[in-house]
């Protein structure tokens, strides 16, 4: 019988998304890491540095234990940054800048799982008030999920950029196929999904003032 260990279980799905993320850098030049391939500028350097302040806020600041002890980057929730600046880097931030901070959020919010209870309470400050007050598990859980979210979005950039894909280096969770079968297979799809089109009405718009507003928590 194996005894529960809910945190352990949990920080071991955090750190699985880390390595995920971060190995999506390896061998790229300083443009691809910077390369934005989505319309709203998605790319992989931005990625970690987002990951990398949402750690230190929510188990830093959320839980009265400060990352940055003296003036915090431009980019940080507390400072007036321009829209999005924690989703991509400068120039002058190196890839080792923003990848070591990002390891030093992980010794920094493993100390704060490390130390406290999963029941343990914070404040998160960016929050309303009224929803401010959480448990490390929550934060745990929500931290898991955002992680896991942009892992799925650095898979994504690094496929577009040189056909690189996988969740990991050692399992890449892909049929094992050549280059040949992938074309094969993707010009499938797009016939698939063309003939769906043709055979099928597309839906209506939703209509705007139908969609009730729900706050995240």
């Amino acid at each position: 019988m194996i005894e529960p260990n809910p945190k352990a279980d949990l920080l071991r799905y955090l750190q699985q998304a880390r390595d995920a993320l971060l190995w999506k850098l390896d061998g790229l030049s300083e443009y691809d890491v910077r390369r934005p391939l989505t319309p709203t500028g998605t790319n992989l350097l931005g990625l970690v540095k987002h990951v990398a302040g949402v750690e230190l806020a929510y188990f830093g600041d959320t839980f009265g234990r400060p990352f940055f002890e003296e003036e915090p980057p431009p980019w940080w929730y507390t400072r007036e940054a321009e829209p999005n600046a924690d989703m991509w880097a400068t120039a002058e931030e190196s890839r080792e800048e923003i990848v070591g901070l990002y390891r030093q959020a992980w010794e920094h919010s493993d100390r704060t799982i490390a130390a406290l209870a999963l029941d343990a309470t914070g404040h998160v400050p960016w929050w309303p008030e009224e929803r401010r007050e959480v448990t490390l598990h929550h934060v745990l859980v929500r931290v898991i999920c955002d992680t896991q979210r942009h892992a799925g979005h650095a898979d994504i950039v690094r496929e577009l950029i040189d056909g690189s894909a996988g969740h990991g280096r050692d399992q890449d969770s892909l049929p094992a196929a050549d280059r040949a079968w992938w074309e094969s297979h993707h010009r499938r799809l797009e016939r698939v999904a063309r003939a769906a089109d043709e055979i099928r009405p597309r839906p209506a718009a939703a209509d705007p003032s139908d969609q009730t507003s729900v706050s995240s928590p």
